[in-house]
């Protein structure tokens, strides 16, 4: 009779000789990468196709924008064709009075403000020359020496303004992509889902349904919150740049509203530019009143209107905001900043309507009003299935 032969790895074949806590963490280990590598292809897929993915995203903001105009008009029985028509050609009106009104009153301020800027630089060179004791010669030197390096990287920046004249051309490409995927989303984004959701498993499908319909609803309440807070930020900061008679008042506070959509980084770089303005063209007491006014605005904003607005629409810590804008402006860049926050909302309000509601009815949710992202439920019967008897 043969003796039993020996495993032929030895050791490394018998799986109780590895410590347990070992094995679990080489088990999490390569589940994570494998996680990580698809997340890293899914990025990397998306900003391939950023034309695409940015245009598409901006369309869904507006509709959440102007959907619930549609709704109104389809209510006393506008046709949703019609509806959607009037609707965005009221819009596109709006953005383009909007915008010329802003030009015009930046070309009618220019003068003055040119006229300022040089009244400022006349003062600062007085300035070097009394205070700092720097000779004329040194001041005329460096602005040779300036002149110079602009000469000599003519060609880089006669690249750069090709570039740029590249990005404008993109950019009327995405807004024409983006105005067209905003009629279909407005126009039946109802079917567009209904369609999108065949391709979920039956047993699933209708709490995947509702939670979908929860996202789109936080990313409404999302999108009515910032403008009202954008609103309120502009009209703050413009009568206060108006009284101080800082010039491109409007044009500032407008900047200011725009910015105002990308939480927390919008409000600094927007306040800085008008601080900066008031600092070229009146001073430095102006500028820092002007400062102020933008701290008291600010803290409005954080202390008073998130809480009141946001805070029921965007259930997000504010860690998770910013580390959140943070990384969509590192993949993104500026598009990815403004879009972070309302795909944080929609997969938060997504993921709490999984995992909390049982046995959802699609119907029940008003996604143009419902702003609540998950219904009072008991989250202990979150794993019960549907149509299983209360077991209390």
């Amino acid at each position: 009779m043969s003796e039993p032969q020996p495993p032929k790895y030895g050791f490394l074949s018998d799986d109780s000789v590895v410590p347990r806590g070992l094995r679990v963490s080489a088990a999490f280990s390569w589940r994570f990468l494998v996680v990580a590598a698809a997340a890293y292809l899914i990025l990397r897929l998306l900003a391939f196709l950023s034309v695409v993915v940015i245009p598409v995203a901006i369309a869904l903001l507006l509709a959440a924008l102007l959907a619930p105009a549609v709704a109104r008009l389809v209510q006393i029985r506008v046709p949703r064709g019609l509806a959607t028509a009037i609707v965005l050609i009221g819009g596109l009106a709006v953005l383009g009075g909007l915008l010329a009104f802003v030009v015009i009153n930046v070309t009618d301020g220019l003068p003055a403000l040119t006229s300022q800027v040089n009244s400022s630089l006349d003062q600062i060179r007085d300035w070097l020359i009394n205070d700092l004791h720097l000779k004329q010669e040194q001041i005329q030197q460096f602005l040779d020496n300036s002149i110079a390096f602009l000469q000599d990287n003519q060609a880089a920046f006669t690249n750069s303004a090709l570039t740029t004249a590249t990005t404008v051309g993109e950019i009327l490409t995405g807004f024409v992509l983006t105005l067209f995927v905003l009629i279909f989303f407005l126009a039946g984004g109802d079917k567009i889902w209904s369609w999108v959701t065949l391709g979920i498993p039956q047993r699933v499908r209708r709490r995947v349904d509702v939670a979908g319909r929860r996202g789109f609803a936080s990313l409404v309440a999302f999108v009515r919150a910032t403008a009202a807070v954008a609103v309120v930020d502009a009209v703050g900061v413009g009568i206060g740049l108006a009284i101080l008679g800082v010039p491109l008042a409007i044009p500032l506070s407008t900047l200011v509203f725009l910015g105002a959509f990308i939480p927390i980084f919008g409000a600094v770089i927007t306040g800085a530019v008008a601080v900066l303005v008031a600092l070229v063209t009146k001073g430095f007491v102006t500028a820092l009143i002007v400062l102020a006014i933008l701290i008291a605005v600010m803290q409005l904003e954080s202390h008073i209107l998130q809480p009141l607005l946001l805070g029921r629409a965007v259930k997000l810590h504010p860690l998770a905001v910013v580390l959140g804008i943070a990384a969509g402006l590192v993949i993104y860049g500026i598009p990815g900043a403004l879009l972070a926050v309302p795909l944080m909302s929609i997969v938060n309000a997504g993921v709490r309507s999984l995992l909390h509601e049982v046995d959802p009815d699609p119907a029940e949710v008003d996604v143009l009003h419902d702003i609540e992202a998950v219904p009072n439920a008991d989250p202990a019967e979150a794993d019960k299935e549907p149509g299983e008897p209360d077991k209390s």
